[in-house]
């Protein structure tokens, strides 16, 4: 169907970088190629930016942020950025000269403004322009991969002209996400030539990684778009563990077989622009220098069996979990975690049941993507249940005219532009969300809410600390609803509300719901329950490679079930994609 991947026929530039959603193998497939383009006698280094990074766990091997070469692989070194040290020191280079000159509740509410995802992000880019214009170590390699690129996001972040006004160096009262650049100013024109380097197409090549999976495809052909937007021309696409054969006799083969080939007929338009290539299902963990060496092959491999033992006391149904939520009269429900993991179809899941006892449920979902009016065609027949789905646009904008309108007296030309644009950030969204989802759960007293996409701990901090802050500094009056204000307090109550973490039974969507935990904790919010969706263990299969990846996924699962999660509930594979009322509840029963 497409051309499998190979370096030998793709790489051209020297610089690579890979991107993609969480759980579809960017790691992978950057440590594969790294090896490969070694293997032909190029001088490669192997660079991640992910605060996660598993560069260590893939090559069995301790990487710090000094380049050390990869044992058994001539002319490979490997080296891992710690954004999140980056930002500590720039956040707080950012801070101290305020800590004396600013009252308590100030300086704090702009150490969380700067503790958010944004800072770490434009960190990692700082780390990596480092890199990218240090002639001595270029001049050793001829190729630098980067797992974890930068998104649009970023950069237009690095192009927003107040940003880098003199305003932004004298402006104390901290952004939620321009906050991160106002110490990053006298480096302008290094971001500069980094920019214009990202968008040389003889100089980098954006590989977008994706899985043959309808969600998984949208977000590659989103951030393709993206990027594109801000100059990254430059790309190629990967769709990672396209299956190459089935057993036919096999209903659970067949069907994954079969939606593979369904995802792939419905490719995105934009995607279809764009050179597509794949990597076949292996049957093996991609980890250590062998395993990756058959990446992009396409024979079949034998995996060695996993020794790992399972406590099936620990795993839960799904039935177990809805059971559990209404014996204790839950009134919020969160679904959390990232794209991909199946978040929506849970939360949507846990409604049904919720509903099916004889509650009344308002299920609602901020998600485009979620077709919440096409999977309850019936609503109105459903008498315990409603449903609503978050316009994200419509909320921001409203939210952004808000704050304007109650700052524009107060404020200059200049503060205004600088807040205008500091609107325009992914944090906004979180916030503006936030206060639509409080509005509903604010008019819905006597149901049950569960809620798809929720705010991160950041986000919830953020408001918390911006109650103390509004007291302080005019500008930021009435931009927290009383909604907000009275939910804050809901949620972190366990009686009231309870947080579920989905996530797959694989290293990367494990580990970032792991640090969506901590980042959780931060805002006095404990998970209970994580629910690990989409598991080929808990179903029954011949094929031998679906039974080796079935195998391998034993020791993420005891990792959650066992190391993690207070309780976890598995659900298997789903031979179908579950669309309506009914097919919800076949899902709650398997």
């Amino acid at each position: 169907m497409f051309q499998t991947f190979h370096p030998k026929y793709v790489v051209n530039t020297p610089y690579l970088f890979f991107t993609g959603k969480g759980g579809v193998g960017k790691t992978s497939t950057a440590c594969a190629t790294a090896v490969a383009l070694a293997d032909r006698g190029k001088k490669v280094l192997i660079v991640s930016t992910d605060p996660a990074s598993n560069l260590q766990d893939v090559f069995d091997i301790e990487i710090g942020n000094q380049p050390i070469e990869v044992p058994y692989v001539p002319n490979l070194s490997a080296c891992n950025i710690d954004p999140e040290e980056s930002a500590r020191q720039y956040r707080e280079k950012v801070i101290s000269p305020y800590r004396n000159a600013l009252p308590e509740s100030v300086v704090a509410t702009m150490e969380e403004q700067l503790s958010g995802a944004c800072t770490v992000e434009i960190a990692a880019f700082d780390e990596f322009s480092n890199l990218l214009t240090n002639q001595d170590l270029i001049s050793q390699y001829d190729h630098i991969l980067f797992d974890t690129a930068p998104t649009g996001h970023t950069l237009r972040l690095l192009q927003l002209p107040t940003a880098w006004s003199s305003f932004l160096e004298e402006s104390t009262h901290g952004a939620s996400c321009l906050g991160p650049l106002s110490g990053l100013g006298e480096k302008k024109q290094l971001y500069t030539s980094t920019v214009k380097a990202l968008s040389d197409p003889n100089m980098t090549t954006l590989i977008l990684v994706a899985r043959p999976e309808p969600s998984s495809m949208l977000e590659a052909e989103r951030a393709s778009a993206e990027l594109k937007e801000i100059g990254m021309e430059n790309q190629v696409v990967i769709i990672n563990g396209l299956l190459q054969s089935h057993v036919e006799d096999d209903p659970i083969s067949k069907a994954f077989y079969d939606r593979q080939r369904k995802a792939l007929a419905d490719l995105p338009q934009r995607l279809k622009q764009v050179g597509m290539f794949s990597v076949p299902f292996v049957p093996f963990s991609l980890t250590g220098v062998d395993n990756l060496r058959k990446m992009f092959k396409s024979a079949t491999y034998s995996a060695e069996r996993s020794e790992v033992e399972l406590s099936e006391a620990k795993l839960n149904s799904l039935q177990e979990l809805i059971d559990d939520f209404a014996e204790k009269d839950m009134r919020i429900i969160f679904t959390m975690g990232k794209g991909g993991v199946g978040k929506t179809t849970m939360a949507s899941a846990i409604a049904v049941g919720l509903a099916e006892k004889g509650l009344k449920v308002h299920l609602t979902t901020t998600d485009p993507a979620a077709h919440l009016e096409y999977t309850f065609q019936q609503k109105d027949a459903y008498r315990n249940l409603t449903i609503s789905r978050l316009d994200p646009k419509k909320e921001v904008e409203a939210y952004k005219e808000t704050v304007l309108s109650q700052n524009k007296d107060q404020l200059d030309e200049d503060a205004l532009a600088y807040l205008e644009e500091d609107l325009n950030s992914p944090c906004t969204e979180e916030i503006a969300v936030f206060q639509a989802f409080a509005d509903i759960v604010e008019k819905s007293k006597d149901e049950i809410v569960v809620i798809d996409t929720a705010p991160t701990g950041h986000t919830l901090l953020l408001l918390n600390s911006a109650e103390s802050y509004h007291k302080e500094i005019s500008r930021s009056k009435g931009t927290v609803s009383e909604s907000v204000q009275n939910l804050l307090p809901k949620l972190r109550n366990p009686e009231e509300t309870s947080v579920v973490i989905v996530t797959l039974p694989e290293a990367t969507p494990v580990l970032e719901a792991t640090r969506l935990r901590d980042d959780l904790k931060r805002a006095s919010i404990e998970p209970v329950w994580w629910v690990i969706n989409q598991s080929l263990y808990a179903q029954q299969t011949t094929d031998p490679i679906l039974q080796s990846r079935a195998d391998a996924e034993k020791v993420w699962i005891k990792r959650v079930s066992e190391e993690i999660a207070e309780r976890t509930s598995i659900v298997p594979w789903q031979p179908e994609e579950k669309i309506g009322y009914d097919k919800m509840k076949d899902l709650i029963n398997h």
